[in-house]
């Protein structure tokens, strides 16, 4: 067995010279390039074999900017420069280190004890490279267990069926029997479903910079601090990583999703409440269901229908005795205001006589093993085949196979078992390209690459609307096409809290639209797990009840009316918010930003808010501390600087410092920013289905005297279409600002409209402080029950509350 003492480590540079873009250089026989793709950001990447892969995997997407660049090329080394960072390549030892333009540390390269490099060292395809760090912590990642803060742990990049012992067995033999990192049903395993080889380092100063490996091999991470603060160890592939300067955590987003792309504008219905189950429906029992959340109260707009549905679990079919007539169940649920979203694997029954079957092997279309059989593994339809989605006439295939699928109604497509998970059949032989490809290349972008196709047979299908895919694998990139919800978790408690580093850790690796089975997906949950996970769900990006076969119903209605009435308040609240929250989305798809963000983005020079996993911020403005313990009452909260105020209760907290706040079990704790502009529904409607109102509720939270401007944003558009992209849509811009008794509320408004807005008017609804006037543009403004009225239609307009 190979260790590291075996690797062949490059130790010096052979030579170096300038380049349009920056520096090319040889070592150890091999090319060395360092490009300026941006001011703010620079590719280094090796060659392997003398040549370079082009591209090494689909997560890039960018094309370099025009940037300007000095180089110096000397005796011991060589620089790059931008107006934003600088490289230096020293010759011998062969070293590189990163630095921002004012000399604070990017990266650097570790040295071993006796001065011998470890930039780069090989052996039989694999590679090492360590860094040294200094202190602080390191986030991203993709989806990962334990923290958000990755620091201290060794982790590997694999995508993983996380409930197969088949599949897991190899990770769990890691660790000795006891320690939960060995078991997979803990909230310490692993790997997990996606892997997002991007990451940052925060130091001591609160300074961040990103770093993004574009390479999907299997890699290791080793942030233990054995060998060195950071080891990363890939099993193939070259050496290709972009360098981010930072040094701001946004900034270092911005760039990240600059190279990989940006999710893009979701439809508004996928906002909204989902109801899933794998269960054993019928078509009628379907229609039922949304009857009885109608009835209840509950506001619902999309119900999912898992591998059940099927016929013998055959993707692209339904049970004729089941759902005799599936276009008859969209239209049912239409009727109701809602939506039906299907599950699709990737596996392929082995079926001769089987239409589908016959045309993938006829065409050549599935993945096959080195010595050309069809690769057979073992999951839900039995013998199983999987398409080859490394090639483009696959993944045109079966983009044409969800497009015929759709034309049915369905709102959107659920892409599951996507790691690839091949059951007890290990997927080692199972090659890509036509062969072409080794499974190692191409297994953790197995699932980015289906969602391309499918997302592709979705636009094909209905090109004006927007598209809707949830995926549970994935890569560097996913979001450009396909949510992503964390897999198959548990109904514990331990599971709940686990949801918030790892959806917030998603959105730092570039996913804005995450979430978890609300309930657990495994286990049976209790009334006051549910109560609390749908309080908290409500309030995430993605918000879908979803549980296994065969346990008990965890429907709002089934734990008694006292679990009901706290249940449709929490779903009620969400779709008041959804003006709030789709311009939470807006600003992801524009820059990056994620919908759930850890409290270290809303101030990075916090050392405190550093470690805060239990807590997030929902888009800029509300902070969410959800009970995540049984018969919690109240819970403390490490607050971002500023003042906040208490949603429920009308109670002001100093931020800079950890508060207790009340956690009573009818709603989970939020708070939100002094001087934010909350926009809201005045009432939850029962789906977002032809919902257009009248009047929008603006709630002003009060500064304090002499706050500089906040800045909220609403956008107004179809909510369906693609129309928005092209201007089809009112923005309202709302900056807020104090000086003494008079707050001033500003709106500019951008966009060319489009034929559904109905709304004429304003609510401006203040909390905070007494009131004792309001004018709208120097005209003194009506008031009702709850706010003062804004008659301004799509007008800017200029506000002024007077406090009492």
């Amino acid at each position: 067995m190979s260790t590291l003492a075996d690797f062949r480590r490059f130790t010096a540079v052979d030579s170096v010279r300038p380049a349009v873009r920056g520096l090319r250089a040889r070592v150890g026989g091999e090319h060395l390039e360092i490009d300026a793709v941006r001011d703010d950001v620079v590719r280094i990447r090796l060659s392997r074999g003398g040549t370079f892969d082009e591209p090494p995997t689909y997560a890039v997407v960018a094309e370099p900017l025009d940037v300007e660049v000095r180089t110096e090329v000397g005796d011991d080394g060589a620089v790059l420069a931008t107006g934003r960072l600088v490289v230096r390549l020293e010759l011998d030892p062969f070293t590189l280190t990163v630095d921002r333009t004012d000399g604070t540390r990017v990266l650097r390269t570790h040295l071993a004890d006796d001065g011998t490099p470890w930039t780069y060292a090989t052996l039989n395809d694999a590679w090492v490279s360590r860094r040294d760090l200094g202190a602080g912590q390191v986030y991203g990642l993709g989806e990962r267990t334990g923290p958000g803060d990755r620091r201290g742990r060794e982790l590997v990049g694999w995508n993983v069926d996380v409930l197969d012992p088949h599949r897991t067995a190899e990770f769990t033999a890691r660790w000795p029997a006891g320690d939960p990192r060995g078991d997979r049903m803990s909230t310490s395993f692993d790997p997990y479903y996606l892997h997002v080889p991007f990451w940052y380092h925060r130091d001591e100063t609160g300074a961040a910079a990103g770093f993004f490996l574009d390479n999907a091999y299997r890699a290791r991470f080793d942030l233990t601090g054995a060998e060195a603060d950071l080891e990363i160890a890939v099993d193939g592939g070259q050496w290709c990583e972009y360098v981010i300067a930072g040094p701001a955590m946004p900034d270092v987003l911005e760039a990240y999703t600059w190279l990989t792309g940006r999710a893009p504008l979701p439809p508004l219905w996928a906002l909204g409440h989902h109801q899933c189950r794998w269960h054993d429906y019928t078509q009628d029992e379907v229609v039922e269901l949304a009857d009885r959340m109608r009835h209840e109260g509950v506001p619902c707009d999309v119900y999912w229908l898992d591998i059940e549905h099927m016929r013998g679990y055959r993707v692209f079919t339904w049970d004729p005795e089941k759902f005799p007539d599936p276009a008859a169940l969209v239209d049912a649920l239409a009727d109701r205001g809602a939506r039906l979203v299907t599950i699709v694997d990737p596996g392929v029954k082995v079926d001769p006589g089987w239409n589908l079957y016959d045309d993938a092997v006829a065409r050549d279309l599935l993945c096959r093993t080195e010595g050309g059989d069809l690769f057979v593994g073992h999951v839900w339809p039995g013998d199983t085949t999987f398409p080859d989605f490394a090639a483009p006439e696959v993944r045109q295939w079966w983009s044409g196979l969800n497009a015929a699928h759709v034309a049915s109604g369905l709102a959107g497509v659920w892409n599951d078992m996507n790691e690839p998970a091949t059951g007890a059949i290990p997927p080692d032989r199972m090659r890509f390209d036509h062969t072409r490809a080794p499974h190692e290349r191409f297994h953790n972008q197995y699932a980015l690459l289906m969602a391309m196709g499918t997302t592709t047979g979705l636009r094909a299908a209905r090109p004006d609307l927007r598209t809707f895919v949830l995926s549970r694998a994935g890569f560097a990139g996913i979001q450009r096409y396909s949510a992503t919800w964390t897999g198959d978790n548990l109904a514990t408690w331990e599971f709940l809290a686990q949801s918030i580093p790892m959806s917030t850790g998603l959105g730092l690796s570039g996913q804005p639209f995450v979430g978890s089975d609300i309930g657990g997906f495994a286990g049976d949950t209790t009334a006051e797990l549910l109560t609390r996970w749908m309080q908290y769900g409500m309030l995430t990006p993605f918000a879908r009840n979803h549980s296994m076969i065969d346990q008990v119903d965890q429907y709002p209605w089934s734990f008694g009316p006292e679990v009901l009435d706290r249940v449709r308040e929490a779903v009620r609240l969400r779709y008041r918010l959804l003006p709030y929250l789709y311009a939470a989305f807006v600003e992801a798809s524009a820059t990056g930003m994620p919908v759930q963000r850890p409290l270290v983005l809303a101030d990075q020079s916090d050392p405190e808010l550093a470690h805060v996993d239990d807590a997030y911020l929902l888009g800029p403005h509300l902070l969410v501390a959800p009970a995540l313990a049984p018969g919690v009452t109240e819970r403390p909260v490490r607050l971002p600087a500023g003042r906040w105020l208490d949603w429920h209760v009308d109670a002001w907290y100093e931020g800079g410092r950890e508060v207790e706040v009340p956690a009573p079990p009818d709603h989970a704790p939020l708070l939100v920013r002094a001087g934010a502009v909350i926009p809201m529904w005045t009432t939850a409607p029962p789906s977002t289905s032809g919902h257009h109102p009248d009047v929008v509720d603006l709630h002003l939270v009060v500064p304090p005297d002499g706050a500089g401007p906040v800045v909220s944003m609403l956008q107004e558009d179809d909510g369906l279409t693609t129309a928005a992209d092209a201007g089809a849509l009112w923005r309202t811009t709302l900056t807020v600002d104090r000086e003494g008794p008079v707050v001033r509320v500003g709106a500019a408004v951008d966009g060319d409209g489009y034929p559904e807005h109905r709304r004429t008017a304003f609510r401006l609804v203040v909390h905070g402080a007494e009131v004792a006037g309001v004018t709208l543009d120097g005209t003194v403004a009506a008031a009702d029950a709850t706010g003062w009225l804004l008659p301004v239609g799509t007008a800017p307009f200029e506000a002024e509350v007077t406090l009492a």
